[in-house]
Order: C-alpha cells, then sequence, then structure tokens
C-alpha cells in the first residue's frame, strides 16, 4: 500500500510539472492582436471594451488597444517604431488621412470580401475598412445659446467674446475636417474664413477630448464635434440642452476605418478582427460608445435618438488624392490666421 501511495504521489508530481512546462506553449497558441487608435475608443465607455470582449470570445486570442490622443498620433507612432512595432492594425483614420496613411508604406491590402456599407459613398478601397462615419459641426448649449450661427459668416459675424474651441489639425482628425470643411465650402477663399475664425478661437487642442472637457465646463460658447454628439447626452444621459449647429451649406463628411499593417505577424487574425469589426454584432457598440452612425444595420437596430440629430445636407466630402497633396499647404493657411 505504501509503495502504491509513494508510486501515486510521484506521478502527480510528474503529471503537476509536465502540466507548468506545457503552459508557456498553451499561451502561444494565444496570440495578441494589438489595435493602435485614439483614446475616446479605446476608454472604459467607448466601443473597445465591448469590442475585446465580442472578438474575444471567438478568436482564443488577446486583442488589446492601445490608444494616443488621436488617430493621427496612433499613425504617426507606428511610423517611427516602423517594423518594430507591435501594432498590428491602426484604427480610427478617415477619409481625410487614408492618402497620408497610404503614403507610409505601413499598410497592406486587407483581403476582405466587404458587405454592402450604408455610408454616403461607394466603398472600392482595398487597404482600409469603414467602420463607422459622421459629420463634422459646432457643438453648443442651447440653454446658453438660443438662436446658434447657421453659417461660417454668421458665426464670423459675432462679437469677440463668443468663444469656440477647435482641435489641432495635425494631431487630430476632427481639426482636420474643419479645414478641410471649410476648403470645401469656400476654396480660395478659406483664407478669408479663418482671418474671421481667429478672434472666436479660444484654443486649439492636441483632441477632441480635451476641447469638449472645454465646452461642457463652459470655457467656450461650442466646440467643434459631431452632429451626432448630442446624441450622447440625449439618450445616455437624457438630456436635450446640448444641440449641433446646422449650417445650411452643408457639413463634412468623416469616414472611420482601420487598415493592417504589413508589418503584422497575425495579419489572418488582423483580417478576422476587421471582418467581425463589421458584422451587425461588430457594429452594435459602435453608436452609442463612438456616438457616431454605424456603417451597417447593427445588432438590435439604431437607437431612435440618432433620428432626432439635425439633418447634414448638403453633406461634403473632397477627393482624398487632392486631400493627400494640399493638406499640408491648407493647414499652413489655417494657422497663419491664428498665430
Amino acid at each position: 500500500m505504501r509503495k502504491l501511495m509513494i508510486a501515486s504521489v510521484r506521478t502527480s508530481l510528474c503529471a503537476v510539472v509536465l502540466g507548468a512546462l506545457a503552459l508557456p506553449a498553451i499561451a502561444q497558441d494565444n496570440p495578441t492582436l494589438t489595435v493602435y487608435t485614439y483614446d475616446a475608443f479605446a476608454a472604459d465607455w467607448g466601443p473597445g471594451p465591448a469590442l475585446k470582449q465580442g472578438f474575444e470570445a471567438q478568436c482564443e486570442c488577446t486583442l488589446d488597444f492601445v490608444s494616443a490622443n488621436d488617430s493621427i498620433s496612433a499613425l504617426r507612432r507606428a511610423q517611427l517604431e516602423g517594423d518594430a512595432t507591435d501594432a498590428d492594425i491602426i484604427l480610427g483614420l478617415d477619409t481625410a488621412t487614408i492618402g497620408e496613411g497610404k503614403a507610409t508604406g505601413l499598410f497592406t491590402e486587407h483581403q476582405l470580401d466587404l458587405p454592402d456599407f450604408d455610408i454616403p459613398l461607394e466603398w472600392t478601397d482595398d487597404v482600409f475598412v469603414p467602420f463607422d462615419y459622421g459629420y463634422f459641426a459646432f457643438v453648443y448649449d442651447s440653454q446658453s445659446l438660443s438662436t446658434p450661427p447657421t453659417s461660417f459668416e454668421e458665426l464670423i459675424a459675432l462679437p469677440d467674446d463668443f468663444k469656440i474651441v477647435i482641435q489641432d489639425p495635425r494631431s487630430s482628425t476632427p481639426g482636420l475636417g474643419l479645414i478641410l470643411w471649410i476648403k470645401a465650402l469656400y476654396g480660395e477663399g478659406a483664407v478669408d474664413i479663418w482671418e474671421g475664425l481667429a478672434p472666436h478661437v479660444l484654443t486649439v487642442t492636441s483632441g477632441w477630448s480635451e476641447s469638449y472637457d472645454l465646452f461642457l465646463s463652459g470655457e467656450a460658447d461650442m466646440v467643434l464635434s459631431y452632429t451626432t454628439s448630442p446624441a450622447y447626452h440625449l439618450i445616455a444621459e437624457d438630456e436635450d440642452r446640448y444641440r449641433a449647429a446646422r449650417f445650411d451649406a452643408g457639413h463634412y463628411t468623416q469616414i472611420e476605418v482601420a487598415g493592417i499593417l504589413a508589418s503584422s505577424p497575425n495579419q489572418e487574425l488582423a483580417r478576422d478582427f476587421l471582418a467581425y469589426l463589421v458584422t451587425p454584432e461588430g457594429q452594435a457598440p459602435l453608436p452609442e460608445t463612438n456616438w457616431m452612425y454605424p456603417v451597417l444595420e447593427p445588432q438590435g437596430g439604431l437607437n431612435p435618438g440618432f433620428a432626432e440629430m439635425i439633418d447634414p445636407q448638403p453633406a461634403l466630402l473632397l477627393d482624398a488624392e487632392e486631400v493627400t497633396a494640399n493638406t499640408r499647404a491648407w493647414i499652413e493657411e489655417a494657422f497663419s490666421t491664428l498665430r
């Protein structure tokens, strides 16, 4: 009996040791997919946590979101890191920055058979996958401002103590969106609009979150954001005081995208995530966490609160190649008036 007990103990110990030795191999079977994105996407209140939970339930992997102030900052980080980057995917570039993204040479084709999207243009790009969209607008507090401007000209005509907060176009996609919005409407006359706006600009922040916080704290009368930003306050807070000012001449369109890096060792897994992102299940968290429109019908449908947002038509969008060729010059044109 004693010999049998000793043999049993030895067998158990061997099993424990062999099990411990096997743990690294098991861990290796569960790779980490790293997604560089902007801070609001990866935040606890953003879509990141729900997407992580949903994708990890089917991928046998770990989904890791690494955040920067904005998606442009995420791209810059990957550029600096080069082939040594941990990023497999960059998520959050948009129709204004995909040309610059391609010019870096960092990305590879997604090789996906994409669904039919419900977005303002036909999507044919073979590198980037769209996941949500919206329109830029100035958001205001209707309890403080009863009659918002309906054009840039009306905004400019307001007293100089009427202040707006905008974002830096070099680090923020909304900031760049404002550059393109004004350029799409005024062409060569854009510099006159910027000169008129200059006295109203309280500050230029590096990212959206900082500027929106300044607005909510009462530091400015309006903030550059999205036509759908009031949906957050309406749906999540049951508060309808925050509105988007409708500009009669139209609002500039932003379609957000994600792309796979050519240096990624997990490209098949990255394709799986992008494919998941554009399923009804993957789209479901986006409207009420990222507060943008989904690119297709989300699981559970779209909250009726979105139907109460302003009509952004006409929707404005410049040619991507024109944007890529002129972005630096247009930014310099705007900043020369703000200095």
